[in-house]
């Protein structure tokens, strides 16, 4: 019995068989519209490219039951998720964790246990969730920090709907700009997932308009630059990659955003794909194949070093979004590993 992923795109609609399939069809096929839209049936095997365990995971997920939710209920399952995966975090990761307020805005500081580094650098970590949740503070601080031996600052930067951009910008700017009395900007980094990673774009793109010296080096973890225009990968696969259901998104027709609220979806903070992005700080970006966002963080990318930047892309094989925030996964490890190198590479002792 061969297990896959059968699954129809015709032009908006995404439908997907996910389950098992005894007997699946001998031959793939597409069709055309004469607009380009395509009619596609594929049969995906389980990659026997990723570990073990990322295999059972991503069985695993074929079996999840999801269906629309109030913003309450994303975030009370969002907050009991964190909350587990976070003590999980600090068992694998040792460190201290000390609530704070920075500028007005609450943070957590993470503290490696031993080593000198804490002491003279620090890391902005801002977390992912959607920009109307909290779904990684801690979950991505803590290893980093653990790993690097650098302090983290994990900034709880308010949250849409209740505050549409910029808010959440101009929180990390303050917090940063208290930052810099402590720390020289070539001893800070700003890293952050999904949201998170979006943020630490738009943030620094925000710095650079307000003439503040810029932060050494930037972990832009699954995140996109545009919000204009769905990347291609947003058509394909949904935050567990094929599994669940796949939003429509009509390019010509796009959803009211809460995060966006009124703004012009090509403002340059909102979007940095439309800012001037010469002379941004090193950066390292992270997808994989099967991310929503594996379009947007490549198109990113590209735009980084069509500026001279120096710019990093690692794209993973066969994960979904935010992968990294499974700590059972070999993958993950890696992933991480990669992570702290870097800053630790770029961020000045």
């Amino acid at each position: 019995m061969k297990t896959g992923v059968l699954y129809s795109l015709a032009a908006l609609v995404l439908a997907r068989s996910l389950v098992a399939q005894p007997n699946p069809p001998s031959q793939d096929s597409a069709t055309f519209d004469p607009d380009g839209t395509a009619h596609i049936t594929r049969v995906v095997p389980m990659p026997s490219t990723i570990s073990p365990e990322a295999q059972k995971w991503l069985a695993s997920l074929t079996q999840k039951k999801s269906g629309p939710e109030t913003l309450a209920e994303r975030r009370a399952r969002t907050d009991i998720w964190r909350a587990q995966d976070s003590a999980e975090a600090r068992k694998l990761y040792p460190v201290n964790v000390e609530e704070t307020n920075i500028a007005g805005v609450r943070t957590d500081i993470i503290t490696p246990i031993g080593g000198p580094d804490a002491r003279n650098r620090v890391l902005m970590n801002l977390h992912g969730g959607g920009f109307n949740s909290d779904s990684g503070s801690l979950i991505e601080g803590v290893p980093i920090a653990n790993l690097t031996k650098i302090k983290v600052v994990s900034v709880y930067y308010r949250l849409a709907p209740e505050n549409p951009f910029p808010a959440a910008v101009d929180d990390v700017v303050g917090v940063y700009k208290e930052l810099l009395k402590s720390y020289k900007p070539q001893s800070i980094g700003i890293f952050g997932t999904s949201a998170g990673a979006i943020l630490t774009a738009e943030v620094t793109v925000r710095l650079k308009q307000l003439g503040l010296p810029l932060p050494a080096a930037l972990g832009i973890f699954s995140g996109l630059a545009d919000f204009s225009r769905p990347g291609d990968s947003r058509q394909l696969f949904t935050l567990d990659g094929f599994a669940g259901a796949l939003q429509q998104t009509d390019p010509d027709h796009l959803p009211d955003d809460q995060y966006v609220g009124k703004t012009d979806r090509k403002d340059p903070v909102l979007s940095p794909l439309f800012a001037d992005l010469h002379g941004m700080p090193p950066s390292l970006l992270v997808t994989s194949t099967r991310d929503l966002l594996l379009s947007d963080t490549a198109i990113f990318h590209r735009a980084l070093l069509r500026s001279g930047d120096d710019a990093r892309l690692i794209v993973f094989e066969a994960l979904p979004h935010a992968f990294w925030y499974h700590f059972q996964l070999p993958e993950t490890k890696e992933a991480l590993e990669l992570m702290a190198k870097f800053f630790d590479e770029k961020v000045a002792r």
